[in-house]
């Protein structure tokens, strides 16, 4: 599926990151992979509200603290720079999808990062 929202369609996802060698290039594209398959799930369930919205944004956290694990074992980590990078993503996605009120810590609340 395509995302059709302007905002999010050409965002380019965990920018910071990607132009920093100490992550593992392949690591930081299947992390932009899941935040733009958030994009996909918010606008094919269309969340009414922000309950809704964080049952998705937590399912896209867990996935990240799967590939925590495989920074982890590629001699990386997400630590300080990384968290906020995607937490900021996160915020990024909610507010261009109408939810601009919603609690940053709250949308990655599950996170082990």
């Amino acid at each position: 599926m395509a995302i059709t929202n302007e905002r999010t369609a050409g965002y380019e996802f965990l920018r910071e990151m990607a132009g920093d060698a100490y992550y593992p290039r392949q690591l930081v594209a299947q992390g932009a992979a899941v935040l733009r398959t958030l994009c996909e799930r918010i606008e094919a369930e269309r969340p009414s509200g922000l309950g809704e919205l964080y049952a998705l944004t937590h399912a896209a956290t867990e996935e990240f603290n799967r590939l925590g694990e495989a920074f982890e074992e590629a001699g990386s980590e997400i630590e300080t720079v990384a968290r906020e990078v995607i937490g900021a993503d996160f915020a990024f996605v909610a507010a261009a999808y109408g939810f601009a009120d919603a609690d940053g810590e709250e949308l990655i609340a599950p996170r082990d990062w």
